[in-house]
């Protein structure tokens, strides 16, 4: 609520991601103030605990400098250091588009999920997008235009060049591109999701965790409110 009174309405109808999802989503109502807020309440979030790096892809960059545009105004209003400036850490893989070839979003449904069975990753694997202009299997790819090969450069680095010179000189279609990269996905998460049916054998375990966080957590966040609430005098 602190930040919501110090966060200019301008401020968060710029935001690229809300202009992205207006435009996009059409299948329910986001003319709210939860949708349209969303950005300050993940700014509370990195800021309950005074974070000083958050791992983000790059379409959060805009959130992630929104919170730092309340840290400049909480502090330089109320004389203060109490929270820091958070830098973003981007992995090497900072953005990675949608099966669509979109923002990938659970709203769009156009993402395989870590824990996504064999089969429904073929499936949604055979539903990318591939390169438009490319209509026959004697067509040249466009490997720069497939979304497919961004795929292939993050889980299979190794076998990128190979995959782009066969698709540019029409020797592999988009079909079998395809069945290739759903195999390699498969393979690639199967440890993932292996030490997840592990740690799945003791949910007991999982849970005792949880709740030992949210204790440490909530220590935490409780002393910065009240750091807050001592500097604007509530």
């Amino acid at each position: 609520m602190i930040f919501s009174v110090l966060t200019p309405l301008g401020l968060l109808e710029r935001n690229p991601t809300y202009k992205e999802q207006m435009r996009e989503i059409t299948n329910r109502d986001l003319n709210t103030y939860g949708f349209l807020g969303y950005p300050i309440l993940q700014a509370a979030d990195i800021l309950l605990y005074k974070a000083e790096v958050v791992p983000v892809g790059e379409d959060q960059l805009p959130h992630l400098e929104l919170t730092r545009q309340i840290v400049r105004k909480f502090n330089n209003l109320y004389k203060s250091d109490l929270f820091p400036e958070p830098k973003a850490l981007l992995t090497k893989t900072h953005k990675l588009l949608g099966l669509d070839g979109r923002k990938m979003s659970k709203s769009y449904n156009n993402y395989v999920a870590l824990s996504e069975e064999p089969d429904s990753i073929r499936k949604k694997i055979m539903s990318m997008f591939t390169d438009p202009t490319r209509i026959k299997l004697t067509d040249l790819g466009h490997p720069d235009r497939c979304n497919v090969h961004s795929y292939y450069a993050v889980f299979a680095p190794e076998k990128k060049n190979e995959v782009d010179e066969r698709c540019k000189k029409a020797q592999m279609g988009c079909t079998a591109c395809k069945k290739e990269l759903a195999e390699i996905l498969i393979k690639y998460l199967e440890p993932i999701q292996e030490k997840r049916r592990e740690l799945l054998k003791d949910k007991k375990q999982i849970f005792d965790i949880l709740e030992e966080g949210q204790k440490k957590a909530k220590r935490v966040a409780e002393n910065t409110v009240l750091e807050a609430k001592r500097l604007i005098n509530l």
